[in-house]
C-alpha cells in the first residue's frame, strides 16, 4: 500500500473514522479498519503509521483492538518477516460479528442491570410502582430485541440480506 492515499482512499478513511468515533469507536481504531478494508493486500503496521501518519503506539493499540473483535488478523507474506495485517472483507459477516460484540459488550451487561434494578424495585414495594412498570416495559422491549436479533442471527448471510431487503414490503402488508 503506498504511504500517500488516493483522494478517495483518504476520503473514505476520514468519513470511517468520523463515523466510527460517531458510534462510539475510537477515531484511529476506525481509520485503521478503514485502511485496512480497502487495502489489496495485507499490509504491515509500519504502512499504516505513513499513510495515517499517527502515532506507531496509536496503530498497534487500534490493530489490538480490531483483532480482539475479530474482524483485523495478523498475516504473514512469505519474503517478509514483518506481521501484515487484514480485515475481513465480507461485508455481512464483518456485520454479524461487530453485531455480536456489540450486543456482548453494552446490550448484554444493560439487560442485566435492568433485571437487577426490577428485581430491586419490586422487592422494594409499592413505592416503587412506576419504577416497576418502566423497567417492566424496558426488560419486555430488550427480551422482544433479543429474539429478533436471535432470529436473525442464525439466517445464513444470502437468507439475511432478502429478509432485510423484503422489511419494508412487511411491513407495508402488515400495516396497510
Amino acid at each position: 500500500m503506498p504511504t500517500a492515499l488516493s483522494p478517495q482512499v483518504s476520503a473514505f478513511v476520514l468519513h470511517w473514522g468520523e463515523m466510527g468515533s460517531r458510534w462510539g469507536i475510537n477515531r484511529t481504531v476506525a481509520q485503521v479498519h478503514a485502511l485496512l478494508y480497502l487495502s489489496p493486500k495485507p499490509i504491515t503496521a509500519e504502512d499504516i503509521v505513513d499513510a495515517l501518519q499517527v502515532a506507531r503506539s496509536n496503530v498497534s493499540t487500534s490493530l489490538k483492538e480490531l483483532m480482539g473483535w475479530g474482524i483485523v488478523r495478523r498475516v504473514h507474506v512469505a519474503g517478509d518477516r514483518r506481521d501484515h495485517f487484514e480485515t475481513m472483507t465480507d461485508v455481512w459477516a464483518m456485520f454479524r460479528i461487530i453485531l455480536d460484540e456489540r450486543k456482548k459488550r453494552e446490550l448484554d451487561p444493560t439487560v442485566s442491570a435492568v433485571r437487577t434494578c426490577l428485581e430491586d424495585a419490586r422487592a422494594a414495594g409499592p413505592s416503587e410502582q412506576v419504577t416497576v412498570e418502566r423497567l417492566e416495559a424496558l426488560a419486555e422491549f430488550f427480551a422482544v430485541m433479543e429474539g429478533g436479533y436471535q432470529s436473525l442471527r442464525a439466517l445464513p448471510p444470502a437468507v439475511l440480506v432478502q429478509t432485510l431487503k423484503l422489511g419494508g414490503a412487511v411491513g407495508r402488508v402488515l400495516n396497510p
